[in-house]
């Protein structure tokens, strides 16, 4: 009988334990494909988790997800459970990639799937079925990148611009970028839309339409062939079919595409040796040069200021200023240097300058010479030199300037406001020497051991039993994840997809916080009723049922901007009135 007892005691653990288990895997739809195929990914799950975080995704771009299903059965008496967390990937290069591993948090323990390596060929002939909006989207839209010039010199400007072409049987809702050109190897600036315009056109020879999405600023800072990044976009079309209805019009049907910019290459070219001037430093464009003086006529100990002024068009913000060669009797100080400069398709257009302050020492006439301001000038071809006037300045009253050594003893010296001369008498103090032995600081040094001790013992029994405390650490982590994911959501407003995840997180886990219930009981009946056992008010619970209601609604409708920005103040007030009322 006992040894009966025994075989059924290990058949049902045995069986609860592989009930309990936790199951957590990525499934891919395939493990070869081409570069201009879709991938889709799956992380499926038998127990309820929190705190999903997936991969990188290095190597491939996400163009759908996350999508989440949960599905609950209860078949013959026995209860199954499915959570999955969906992704539709696009890869970027051929070669082997790696799908890394995804994270889930359940009951506390951290469960992570196994990588996966995806094999990814060159593009493949895939058959287009006439009706599929997806294939007639790709056909009728196109991004282009058109640059103003494919041989700059070093330094020179030029602009890259961004049109979007669509034919005139497809309509576009809406894009957001996937990748934006970081233009590593220039200097860059983007010159906004303020309003989208449509124009006329024609792509290939057919009639299109088309919008510039945007126009950058180039300044090339290397030679050689250089390449700009391409612009990836990801756009929602209403793409036409085969099909028409009853009038004879063509149906047209939604779709999401990805659009990619050609990578474009320019050749920047260095600029000549031959002839370039001592006085270059780098100003490439068409400038004008002025050096001009507050005043000539002054004190000793006056100031004066010196400005170095280069006006015009071109690199303005990239090259330095010549630096004045002056007589060894004015003090000089590092200068001030002031930039005023409009950047537009044109190029940096308006000045730099160089404001040195100067201070002559003693009385006499110094003469400033010329400076010369050298730049290249694309258009010409060739290196250019100004040069200022020579700039006279007169110190009327002052120490008389020293001819020789012999005179120096003859000349007192004077100590001005500005500077003070070096002391001859030190009056210095001779430093204590008082034991160590039996001073407050070897008392204080004995004394600490005894005093700290017992805060140590203190903190300790504090510390574990902070440790000890299961349930309020993991009501305290549950809390601290709510506010991070609501740092998180308020970041990626704009974002339809990562704002609403990372707002359903931050509202669970605030749940998990509060009212100390896993996501499994998360029910709206369940969560309402605790909420009001609180003490939270009818209102306030209507409110915060309405932010998951909009959680769930963002996985299968789209959300406007000023929608995303009502919701994340609702969430912050909500949270704030909740705290208030518990």
């Amino acid at each position: 009988m006992k040894m009966k007892l025994k075989f059924l005691l290990i058949v049902l653990f045995a069986g609860f334990s592989a009930w309990s288990q936790v199951e957590f895997d990525a499934v891919v739809s395939k493990q070869r494909l081409g570069v201009n195929e879709r991938l889709r990914v799956d992380f499926e799950m038998n127990q309820d988790g929190d705190n999903f975080r997936p991969p990188s995704f290095q190597g491939f771009t996400v163009v759908g997800g996350p999508n989440q299903s949960i599905s609950k059965q209860w078949i013959n008496g026995k209860a199954s459970f499915s959570k999955t967390f969906s992704y539709f990937l696009q890869p970027n290069a051929t070669g082997t990639l790696k799908i890394g591993q995804a994270e889930i948090e359940i009951d506390g323990t951290v469960y992570k799937t196994i990588p996966i390596e995806i094999t990814v060929t060159g593009a493949v002939e895939k058959p287009k079925d006439p009706n599929d909006p997806v294939a007639a989207a790709e056909d009728n839209v196109h991004l282009v990148a058109e640059v103003s010039k494919n041989d700059p010199y070093l330094n020179e400007a030029f602009t890259v611009v961004y049109k979007l072409y669509v034919s005139r049987e497809t309509a576009v809702n809406g894009w957001n970028e996937l990748d934006a050109p970081k233009f590593a190897d220039f200097w860059s600036q983007s010159i906004d839309e303020k309003q989208f315009k449509v124009y006329d056109g024609s792509y290939e020879g057919k009639p299109y339409r088309y919008v510039i999405l945007r126009r950058t600023l180039l300044y090339p800072q290397k030679t050689g062939e250089l390449t700009i990044e391409p612009l990836a976009l990801n756009i929602n079309v209403e793409a036409p079919t085969n099909r028409r209805d009853i009038f004879g019009m063509r149906i047209t049907r939604p779709a999401k595409i990805t659009v990619t910019a050609p990578t474009r290459k320019v050749n920047v070219k260095a600029l000549p040796e031959d002839g370039k001037p001592e006085s270059f430093t780098g100003a490439v464009g068409n400038f004008d040069f002025e050096v001009t003086a507050s005043k000539t006529k002054l004190d000793a100990q006056e100031a004066l200021d010196l400005t170095l002024t280069a006006k015009g068009n071109g690199n303005l913000k990239l090259f330095t200023l010549p630096k004045p060669k002056l007589p060894s009797a004015l003090e000089v100080y590092e200068p001030e240097n002031e930039q005023d400069v409009r950047v537009s398709l044109n190029g940096m257009a308006g000045s730099n300058s160089a404001r040195y302050t100067i201070v002559p020492q003693q009385k006499g006439s110094y003469p400033i010479p010329p400076i010369r301001f050298s730049y290249f000038d694309p258009a010409t071809e060739q290196y250019k030199t100004l040069s200022s006037d020579e700039i006279v300045i007169d110190v009327e009253n002052g120490p008389a300037t020293l001819a020789s050594s012999d005179k120096a003893d003859k000349i007192p010296v004077e100590e001005t406001k500005q500077f003070a001369y070096i002391k001859s008498d030190a009056k210095l103090k001779s430093m204590n020497q008082d034991r160590f032995f039996g001073s407050t600081t070897f008392w204080s040094l004995l004394a600490t051991p005894v005093v700290l001790i017992p805060l140590a013992i203190l903190f300790g029994r504090k510390r574990r039993a902070y440790q000890n405390d299961v349930k309020g650490n993991r009501l305290r982590k549950a809390d601290k994840l709510a506010r991070k994911y609501l740092g998180d959501a308020k970041k990626s407003l704009g974002n339809q997809t990562a704002f609403y995840l990372a707002l359903e997180k931050c509202l669970h886990n605030y749940l998990k916080a509060r009212l100390n219930i896993q996501t499994s009981e998360m029910s709206k009946e369940r969560i309402s009723q605790l909420l009001q056992d609180r003490g939270v008010t009818v209102e306030t619970t209507v409110a915060f049922l309405k932010l998951l209601e909009s959680c769930e609604f963002a996985r299968y409708t789209p959300s406007s901007s000023d929608a995303m920005q009502h919701d994340y103040e609702q969430a912050s007030r909500v949270i704030s009135e909740i705290d208030k009322q518990l």
